[in-house]
């Protein structure tokens, strides 16, 4: 099955894909990597947890195993019918509005980098507009040489490869990076549009949003909490 993608996104392989390019059959064989240890350090146990872009479940699922309650909300039906024990919420990040707010709020997989600045404003405010007083909202960042260390791949101890093929300008500091994922049985590529963000840019962005850095949670600076500004 097909459905509309956004302009400068595209996937291809077996299954549902997402107006993003994401594969639903290929995000639902990934295995979780450090992301709910990361979160789960950051933050009170048993925290409250609004997940943004949640997608399948790979981190729901483990933050219910560590005890926290998730809402997870994907714009993706097909992605959230595969998400088990959390309550589900169908719908666009940017759009979201659900009149309550959350211990915490997540912003994973490198969607703080979204092409259009219009729309990352608006998921950044997204993540405001859910937090609690007292709460915090934790991102995730690429890699400072995401996009110039290409072509590059990595294999997975569980038997997939996974390979960054190219990162090409596309204009106003946008590149388009196309990505793929080769099974023994199945291979799935991903093209989607990102914006690098410097360390300066990326604070720039939360601040106009409304969030401030609280701290740089892995070395890499690649996960962060932020709070909302007094």
């Amino acid at each position: 099955m097909r459905i509309d993608s956004r302009e400068g996104y595209e996937g291809t392989g077996p299954g549902a894909i997402t107006p993003d390019g994401c594969a639903v059959e290929l995000y639902a064989r990934l295995p979780v990597g450090g992301e709910p240890d990361v979160i789960a350090a950051a933050v009170p146990a048993g925290a409250h947890i609004l997940e943004l872009g949640s997608g399948v479940g790979r981190v729901t699922h483990a933050l219910l195993e560590r005890g926290f309650t998730v809402t997870a909300v994907d714009e993706s039906a097909d992605m959230l019918a595969r998400v088990r024990g959390a309550r589900t919420i169908c719908s666009p990040i940017e759009s979201l509005d659900l009149d309550e707010t959350f211990d915490v709020v997540t912003l994973a997989s490198f969607l703080v980098h979204a092409g259009d600045e219009e729309v990352r404003g608006n998921l950044l405010r997204a993540c405001v507009r859910h937090v609690a007083a007292g709460g915090c909202v934790l991102i995730q960042r690429e890699g400072e040489d995401y996009h110039t260390d290409v072509p590059r791949e990595r294999v997975d101890p569980s038997g997939f490869t996974v390979r960054i093929l190219s990162a090409e300008p596309v204009g106003d500091g946008v590149n388009s990076v196309r990505a793929e994922y080769v099974f023994p049985d199945a291979v799935w590529t991903q093209t989607f549009l990102s914006r690098p963000l410097t360390k300066e840019r990326f604070e720039s962005a939360l601040a106009e949003a409304g969030l401030e850095v609280d701290a740089y949670l892995t070395p890499d600076g690649i996960w962060v909490r932020a709070l909302p500004r007094a």
